[in-house]
């Protein structure tokens, strides 16, 4: 029975190894952003043009600008 034993009695430490996993998604975290209603209707369009969400679009145009502002800061 698990409660009168210990993991560590039925595996070797020694043994052990790490393991990469790289399908795991990054643990998220939601925020408010307030948007004129304008930028919302057009992200939709652009979004359904693409058919993905348009919270998708948003994360995926962060990234990118995110990315470009990181290379600007190393130069």
């Amino acid at each position: 029975m698990w409660s009168s034993n210990s993991p560590l009695d039925f595996f070797d430490v020694n043994e052990a190894r790490r393991e990469v996993l790289p399908n795991l998604k990054p643990s998220l975290k939601s925020i408010s952003i307030r948007l004129p209603e304008g930028m919302i209707g057009t992200l939709k369009t652009i979004a359904n043009s693409y058919d993905v969400p348009y919270q998708s679009l948003i994360k995926m145009l962060l990234a990118r600008g995110i990315e470009n502002e990181r290379r600007k800061v190393k130069a």
